[in-house]
């Protein structure tokens, strides 16, 4: 064992009388609350309606926690059917959560009409319009991956998303009951789940400065931070031991989030067309309104 390591929690399991308490739900819903609170404040700093963010939230985080339900409750299958259900979560993870939240979220806004304030002797305030999808999509960008990042704190707890063996100084370490077989002489582990929480966090920051600076849509702003959760599961992934099934050369986990880098990147390259052609004949028209020829 090195002289220097990150020492795992005692335990990961509290009651409160009847009441179990688990680090890893914990950890999950501190991160949903993160979003929220993050999400909420960049909407409302671009001119959202209060509260609107909490009644879209309420719609996209049941959609978005269906995958994880469903990975848990196929995880200790033995049957066949079972099994592959349990492969194809393993492909689609968070990037299906994200996306069935997003989904959620689209038809949230869709059904959402926040009310105007109401004006002076009037006894009810009249009816708002819908809710535009993109400023919701730029205010999630960023607070997904703050969210996230709290998220993974439930992985050090119960003793999972760490890596290969490893003797760096910041290497955490694993209970014998938690090694996988084969690892068992090992005692500390690459932290995957601390790279991925460092990661989130500056993602989350360097989308939040890339929008104010590019001025970027709500679309291509989400576009963004899906890339850079790509690209940081697709960098580690070769960090793990596991036996997950290869596909097309990849293995599970890397499919999906190949799927989503490179499908970020395409969206980011067709769009920045758009909004060249959109600027331009922008400052084309006030070029031509400022002239006095035209």
């Amino acid at each position: 064992m090195p002289l220097a390591f990150l020492p795992s929690p005692a335990r990961g399991l509290w009651h409160l009388g009847p009441i179990p308490f688990r680090a890893q739900e914990l950890a999950i819903a501190s991160g949903i609350i993160v979003a929220i609170v993050i999400a909420d404040r960049g909407y409302r700093r671009a001119g959202g309606p209060r509260g609107a963010i909490a009644d879209i939230a309420a719609w996209a985080i049941p959609a978005g926690l269906i995958p994880a339900a469903v990975g848990a409750l196929t995880a200790q299958a033995r049957t066949q059917p079972w099994q592959a259900v349990h492969s194809v979560d393993a492909i689609v993870g968070l990037p299906g959560a994200v996306a069935l939240g997003t989904l959620a979220a689209w038809f949230g806004c869709r059904r959402l009409r926040p009310p105007h304030p109401v004006p002076p002797g009037a006894a009810d305030s009249p009816p708002g319009r819908r809710v535009k999808f993109a400023p919701v999509l730029a205010a999630a960008a960023p607070a997904i991956a703050f969210g996230a990042a709290v998220a993974q704190l439930g992985a050090w707890f119960t003793q999972q998303g760490f890596g290969r063996p490893s003797s760096l100084p910041w290497a955490v370490e694993i209970s014998p009951e938690h090694r996988p077989p084969g690892y068992e002489n090992f005692a500390t582990f690459t932290p995957i789940f601390l790279y991925q929480a460092i990661w989130y966090v500056a993602a989350g920051i360097a989308v939040m400065v890339l929008a104010r600076r590019l001025r970027l849509s709500g679309s291509r702003v989400f576009a963004l931070g899906a890339a850079a959760y790509a690209a940081a599961g697709f960098a580690l992934f070769w960090l793990g031991i596991g036996h997950l099934p290869i596909i097309f050369g990849l293995r599970a986990g890397e499919l999906g989030d190949a799927a989503v880098l490179v499908g970020s990147a395409v969206y980011l390259a067709r769009t920045r067309r758009t909004r060249i052609k959109s600027v331009q004949a922008a400052h084309k028209s006030a070029l031509e309104s400022d002239s006095p020829v035209m």
